[in-house]
């Protein structure tokens, strides 16, 4: 999501003016509707506050808006094909569904042309479309705080067995007052860099990850498996804590990350995390360096898979490693994000460090 002011003027003043020019240039999700638009939409303009906008339609639709049947955003100027057509209305008739190459065959289209075609015409895999559609319906309810109820009204559902379907595709069965069932509370969270999310206990973090991160469904998945949990969304001290840090973190003022926080992981991967947030910020370390502070100097490869699982971003700060010849490498959150870290951090902590 766009959170600087001046752009935020600017595109709500193009979808004023219906401005062509901007045509992909962002996407503007209308909270009233929950719909999301191109800048040239005919319809009705909502006010400012109501008013959410996005460079990427895939960002419009993992924060759990819907595409605008008016304008047609997922649609470019060049003519659709009759395949991606009837995709995109699959998707929409049913956006909690899993695919499967089963469920192609039962449109008569080919997994691979729904990739290839998807792909070409708006820049993400039509798997990549479907699961941020899945994702947005259980992240609706997280993000608005709303009743159950209510989110199940507010996205269309009729009966509540198709919004908890959707809901509890992701985040696990929906609690009943049964005393055996371990509760983790899911928060979202808006960041300079974009939305996280972080999901917690009275006690401890136990994620926090850029909500658009590739993969993030099975880490929760897994996450729900291995704490033999299931995850409802609200607000607790531990929430709290990291929300302050964070902006503090993104204020450049915070020395040090305070929230506690719960490793999931073999003894290996928690022994990595451990020297990740050992790892000064504003500093580097390659992933043959991590490997040698563990005393397995061999095992890099092995320490840049336990990077990758890393399910606490910042404060286990595995975007401080790159590779040897001094390239950024891989990061979950994106290669953009990471160089904005870097440089973040060389700016407001690499003198108070020294």
């Amino acid at each position: 999501m766009i959170t600087n002011q001046a752009k935020i003027d600017l595109y709500y003043q193009m979808l004023l003016e219906k401005n062509s020019t901007f045509e992909g240039v962002f996407y503007a999700g209308i909270k009233t509707t929950g719909i999301f638009c191109r800048p040239t939409c005919p319809a009705r303009k909502p006010k400012k506050e109501n008013c959410e906008f996005f460079e990427t339609a895939k960002e419009a639709t993992l924060a759990s808006y819907r595409p605008c049947k008016r304008c047609l955003p997922l649609s470019n100027p060049s003519h659709l094909s009759p395949e991606v057509k009837k995709l995109v209305r699959a998707i929409e008739e049913n956006p909690e569904r899993k695919w499967t190459d089963r469920d192609f065959d039962a449109l008569s289209i080919s997994a691979n042309t729904a990739r290839r075609q998807f792909k070409k015409q708006f820049g993400m895999t039509f798997i990549e479309y479907a699961r941020s559609r899945r994702l947005g319906f259980a992240f609706e309810h997280i993000r608005k705080g709303t009743s159950f109820i209510d989110a199940q009204l507010n996205t269309g559902y009729e009966s509540s067995n198709g919004f908890r379907d959707a809901f509890t595709r992701t985040m696990g069965t929906v609690p009943t007052k049964s005393a055996d069932i371990k509760l983790l509370t899911a928060h979202w969270i808006e960041t300079p860099l974009g939305s996280m999310l972080a999901i917690a206990d009275e006690n401890a973090l136990y994620l926090l990850e850029f909500v658009d991160r590739r993969g993030l469904e099975t880490e929760i998945e897994k996450l729900r498996k291995r704490a033999h949990a299931a995850i409802i969304p609200g607000a607790n001290s531990i929430i709290q804590q990291i929300s302050s840090d964070l902006t503090n973190y993104f204020n450049g003022t915070l020395t040090q990350f305070t929230t506690p926080i719960h490793y999931l992981g073999s003894d290996f991967q928690k022994s990595v995390w451990d020297e990740l947030q050992k790892i000064p910020a504003g500093t580097t370390l390659s992933y043959k360096e991590l490997a040698e502070k563990i005393n397995n100097p061999k095992g890099y490869r092995a320490v840049a898979r336990a990077n990758g699982t890393n399910q606490l971003s910042l404060i286990v700060p595995c975007h401080r490693v790159i590779n040897t010849t001094g390239a950024l490498g891989g990061y979950g959150g994106g290669v953009d994000r990471k160089e904005w870290l870097l440089k973040h951090e060389i700016k407001h902590y690499n003198r108070k460090s020294n």
